[in-house]
């Protein structure tokens, strides 16, 4: 059974930084396809960034050069760093997998498997 858990969540000022991490237990796909996605109240559920088994990324416009992913497979451990937040960003955030190589579709919440239980991030102005 495949388990995501987040965390490093919480509350900042605008301009401020939060390192979020999700660590993986019980995957043993060869791929995979890692995100981290976010919901506002009454909106739906977006994507931030992707990155895949290889290690490249891509991510969505409003977080490019302020959001990076990145993993450490040795830990099982992913992470999105936050710098310069907004207080747009200000959303649960959810990390999820998907046992297979990113692709144009890896951008939907529906193409996930496996979810964690997600973690606030609140960024005040």
């Amino acid at each position: 059974q495949v388990q995501l858990v987040e965390s490093g969540g919480g509350s900042v000022q605008a301009g401020g930084s939060l390192r979020l991490s999700c660590a993986a237990f019980g995957y043993t796909y060869t791929n995979i396809c890692m995100g981290w996605f976010r919901q506002a109240p009454g909106k739906e559920r977006e994507g931030v960034a992707i990155i895949d088994s290889d290690g490249s990324t891509s991510y969505a416009d409003s977080v490019k050069g302020r959001f990076t992913i990145s993993q450490d497979n040795a830990k099982n451990t992913l992470y999105l760093q936050m710098n310069s937040l907004k207080s747009e960003d200000t959303a649960m955030y959810y990390c999820a997998a998907d046992p297979y190589d990113c692709y144009a579709a890896s951008w939907g919440p529906e193409e996930y498997n496996y979810w964690g239980q997600g973690t606030q991030v609140t960024v005040s102005s």
